[in-house]
């Protein structure tokens, strides 16, 4: 399976901009700026896109893990925030809120673990993955 993302930019680095488009579509001519990469701009930026990327593929890979082991999860709220320094991420930390009928924390805990480690995004990302899971 491939999936593609094309990426257009016009200018320099500082005073162009750019769009986005993905395959699905889901992202069509998405602007995104340096003002939205390293200060407080209305658009989308690498890293952001990142974070999303990396919750979403956690929350999914743990359902997956969660499942296998007989538990359906009524909810997995995770939220990566990443974090870029000196023009690198140097982490992507998941915050994880979930309510899993009938499981206990250690088992809980013992999947949430699983997923960090083996979801593709993380598996992808040369840098520190962190996890606060809570069950709730």
């Amino acid at each position: 399976m491939k999936r593609t993302a094309t990426a257009i930019w016009n200018g320099s680095g500082k005073e162009g901009n750019g769009n986005l488009t993905t395959q699905s579509k889901v992202l069509s001519n998405t602007s995104y700026d340096f003002k939205s990469r390293f200060e407080d701009g209305k658009f989308t930026n690498p890293e952001e896109l990142v974070a999303a990327a990396h919750a979403g593929c956690f929350a999914m890979k743990l359902s997956f893990i969660l499942g296998a082991a007989g538990f359906t999860p009524e909810s997995l709220e995770a939220t990566a925030t990443v974090t870029l320094g000196d023009g690198v991420i140097t982490s992507s930390n998941i915050e994880l809120k979930a309510k899993v009928p009938g499981i206990d924390n250690e088992k809980f805990q013992a999947a949430a673990k699983e997923a960090k480690e083996t979801c593709p995004i993380s598996k992808s990302l040369n840098t520190s993955v962190g996890l606060e899971a809570t069950l709730v």
